[in-house]
């Protein structure tokens, strides 16, 4: 991450254009040792998936669990983390987290990396699978250095926190795709049994046409920022260590959350909106701990047949509390996570067991590693990122805001340099107060 690359392909990518690279092969976990194996895609010439993992929080150690929870012979090998403390207490975790299997974890104290560059030294350690978690803002800079290196890729949401990160992404996976190299993106549903069941009823007309959907994740809001500014060796480590509160490691909430909702609007309409328009702001969590992002968003995004998504996210104490989603028929209404509730039919609600979506996508990654199979969810991952991007951009900048106009901002969120002295892109004032959008006034274009 020293170097970091921020191509900004000025291109005039139309809507139509950015559709047309959008292909996802889902597999399922049952296709396991159905196909012969391609040795070319394990680095030892053997049968075990070596993975690495570049960011060691919450959602890494999660994320390496699952996929060291996966049958047939795999195992953990490095890691690589902005910061040895956490590096060291992921390792620990995810043995802990893997129960018998703990022995998967094989990382030598050699193979533990840590700094702005650990990514690199991860990726180019003979790895099989990489899995990329730090904060998203690092995401396009790390996919395009792992497809490069020609990696299997199990990524996070959101993608990007930006349209040139989303851009990047893009680009990067044109080269994975002609390397058929497998991606996996963090968006579980795609892999989630009631959803697939419903969303496939809703495909197959079961409540007509597609009129409007309402799409929420709210709440209360996510943890407080763990480190003290006073306990912070620089800005950029108080920034880093705090990074839900600061867009170009997060992107907000509306980026970070409500993508799982805003995805799901897409996946329903089988396309993106072509524009937006909202509002937004900050009402409860206003304390300067809070950074920069806003603590509530509406917004209504409009596709090309004249349908709406109604969004709603929020981090707000004490109020109102839902993550769902709710899709409006000409013939019916549907709740994708297993109802569709045709008009004057048979209402279907999703009875059979479902395996944890976040175990099964790793399932159908290895399988597809394993199996040879056409497998990538990149494409998809960015079209989500850019649906939440585009909503930011009508909340902050309080106007309506078009997906082509969304898709080629050469606004770039992202430090010039990458060092722990380096000064982030947003710098607080003298009572460590950070500047906050301004509806009407801010630039998001």
């Amino acid at each position: 991450m020293d170097q970091a690359s921020n191509p900004n392909p000025a291109s005039n990518a139309s809507r139509r254009e950015f559709l047309k690279t959008s292909t996802i092969a889902a597999v399922g976990a049952t296709a396991f040792g159905q196909f012969s194996l391609y040795n070319s895609a394990f680095a030892g010439g053997d049968d075990t998936i070596k993975v690495g993992l570049v960011g060691v929080g919450g959602r890494g150690t999660g994320a390496a669990t699952q996929a060291l929870s996966t049958n047939g012979n795999v195992k953990l090998v490095a890691v690589g983390d902005a910061f040895k403390d956490s590096a060291e207490n992921g390792i620990r975790s995810i043995k802990g987290g893997l129960g018998e299997k703990g022995d998967r974890v094989q990382v030598v104290p050699e193979k533990i990396f840590t700094g702005f560059d650990a990514y690199q030294k991860v990726i180019d350690s003979g790895v099989d699978l990489v899995i990329l978690a730090t904060p998203p803002g690092f995401r396009p800079i790390h996919f395009e250095y792992a497809v490069k290196a020609g990696k299997n890729i199990f990524m996070e949401k959101p993608v990007a926190v930006d349209a040139p990160g989303v851009r990047q992404v893009l680009e990067a996976n044109k080269i994975a795709k002609e390397k058929k190299l497998k991606v996996g993106v963090g968006l579980q549903r795609h892999h989630q049994a009631p959803y697939l069941e419903a969303l496939q009823r809703i495909k197959d007309g079961a409540i007509g046409d597609i009129i409007a959907m309402r799409v929420y994740w709210n709440g209360g809001g996510v943890w407080d920022p763990r480190l003290s500014r006073a306990n912070a060796k620089s800005e950029m480590e108080y920034q880093l260590r705090n990074w839900y509160y600061y867009n170009w490691l997060c992107g907000d909430h509306i980026c970070e959350q409500h993508i799982h909702n805003l995805d799901v609007g897409n996946w329903v309409k089988g396309e993106t909106p072509v524009k937006a328009n909202g509002m937004g702001g900050r009402q409860v969590r206003i304390d300067k701990k809070y950074g920069e992002i806003f603590d509530h968003h509406y917004v209504e995004y409009e596709y090309k047949d004249g349908s709406r998504m109604y969004s709603q996210c929020r981090h707000q104490p004490n109020c109102w509390s839902s993550v769902s989603e709710f899709v409006h028929g000409s013939k019916g209404t549907s709740n994708p996570a297993g109802h569709v509730m045709p008009i004057g039919g048979e209402a279907y609600h999703f009875k059979g067991g479902s395996k944890d979506p976040y175990q099964v996508e790793h399932d159908d990654l290895a399988a597809a590693i394993r199996g040879g199979l056409d497998y990538n969810e990149a494409d998809n991952g960015a079209h989500s990122t850019l649906t939440a991007i585009l909503g930011r951009m009508a909340t902050y900048g309080g106007k309506e805001v078009t997906w082509d106009a969304a898709l080629n901002s050469n606004i770039s969120l992202m430090p010039k340099v990458f060092s722990f002295d380096a000064d982030p892109p947003v710098l607080p004032d003298a009572n460590g107060v950070y500047p906050i959008a301004v509806p009407g006034l801010t630039k998001v274009v």
